[in-house]
């Protein structure tokens, strides 16, 4: 079982490690923090995202840029750099 490209025996000595630095009364607290702290960062992207979606209208900027005739406003900006140069 592979997680983040790590196997068994590594995540045994990382967990063996962070006992031995926050200690076994700490590590409930730590872990607590940890998950509210993932938790609060899904929220917000989640509700990022919504807003996001919310403020663009995609149809909307479909009808935009098909209104503006590509075509048209590429050749204009072709004609004008030639005639700069």
């Amino acid at each position: 079982m592979k997680i983040l490209g790590m196997g068994v025996p590594e995540l045994l000595i990382i967990l063996a490690v962070i006992l031995l630095i926050f200690g076994p009364k700490n590590l409930p607290k730590l872990g607590s923090a940890l998950g509210k702290t993932v938790k609060n960062l899904r929220d917000g992207i989640g509700s990022g995202e919504k807003e996001i979606e919310e403020a663009v209208d995609q149809d909307e900027i479909v009808e935009e840029v098909a209104e503006e005739a590509p075509k048209k406003t590429v050749k204009k900006k072709v004609v004008v750099k030639k005639a700069d140069e």
